[in-house]
């Protein structure tokens, strides 16, 4: 059976995604960023920390569609470095949720600024309106692909999503 030109481009792009991916840690290298005193997969965290708020671990697992163990020692790095505090969750009170701190918010700003630093430089031959299209594009995938997640039953639902 002859594979259609459609086939043919989401083979590329498939490729494509999957160079993308590898260049990742590479990239990570480039960021120039301070030593935070914790892991890099473990400064993730802080993210869906600042933008939902305190939560459990076992929710951030869930949220990051990750082990909680592998979640529980990626906290613990956190708040050793001072970038996030335990609390008492109000709704148990021998429950204990994770929590941003000052420190973790200037870690989170300073990631952020040498992640957009990195991809402008990448871009920094593209015309605007190239850039514009790809960014437009872009999300236009991920959003197609957060809904075929969303509704494959295979994949666990997650709150806050």
């Amino acid at each position: 059976m002859a594979e259609t030109d459609a086939e043919a481009q989401a083979g590329r792009l498939a490729d494509e995604l999957v160079r993308f991916a590898r260049l990742g840690p590479r990239a990570k290298g480039m960021l120039h960023v301070r030593d935070f005193g914790a892991e890099f997969s473990a400064l993730m965290l802080l993210f869906p920390l600042r933008h939902l708020g305190p939560m459990r671990v076992t929710d951030l697992a869930e949220v990051k569609g990750a082990d909680p163990s592998t979640i529980s020692r990626q906290a613990a790095q956190l708040v050793k470095a001072g970038l996030a505090r335990r609390e008492a969750d109000p709704a148990d009170g021998r429950a204990s949720r994770l929590a941003v701190t000052a420190a973790g918010l200037a870690a989170c700003a300073q990631l952020h600024e040498a992640r957009n630093a990195l991809i402008s430089e990448a871009l920094k031959g593209w015309p605007a309106e190239r850039v514009h299209a790809f960014t437009d594009l872009f999300h236009e995938f991920n959003s197609s692909v957060e809904a075929l997640v969303r509704c494959d039953p295979a994949v666990p639902a997650r709150e806050n999503a």
